[in-house]
């Protein structure tokens, strides 16, 4: 069964409770237990991970190296903007990837409109909010059942 591992990066812990208008009402939760489903209906196995610190995210993504992960999602929140670091460390496993984001981010501040992961993603779901995420399952699925089109 492929795995597909779901990165959150920073404050999406707070899904639910920060900044409803730009993110909505659902938790984090509310988001892994619907990934979770639709990944159990089309028979692939789902890990998710979150967390507020960088340097977590990196060795998340280097773990890959050694679970089996086939493909995954992140959103990483602000580091989107940020982090060299968790760039490198997809450059380093060289695993496929979809950059996720609940809100549009270019539609939003300036500074939300540079990403140092899009140019390196598979592909970039931004702005429909939980959608977003179950989008880019279905995405990351047809991938990993038709190989040569992944990156």
């Amino acid at each position: 069964m492929p795995d597909i591992l779901v990165i959150h990066g920073p404050n999406l812990n707070l899904l639910g409770q920060r900044e409803p208008g730009h993110y909505g009402s659902d938790s984090l939760q509310d988001i892994d237990a619907e990934m979770a489903e639709l990944a159990r209906d089309q028979g692939v196995s789902l890990a998710t991970f979150q967390s507020n610190h960088e340097g977590e995210i990196v060795d998340r993504i280097h773990q890959t190296l050694r679970d089996g992960v086939d493909f995954i999602l992140i959103n990483p929140g602000a580091y989107t903007h940020t982090s060299i670091a968790i760039r490198d460390a997809f450059l380093a496993c060289r695993k496929p990837f979809i950059e996720v984001h609940l809100s549009n981010v270019h539609a939003r501040e300036e500074f939300r409109r540079q990403s140092y992961l899009s140019d390196i993603a598979v592909g970039v779901i931004s702005g429909l909010g939980k959608d977003s995420y179950l989008l880019a399952l279905l995405a990351a699925i047809s991938r990993i059942r038709t190989p040569e089109t992944s990156r």
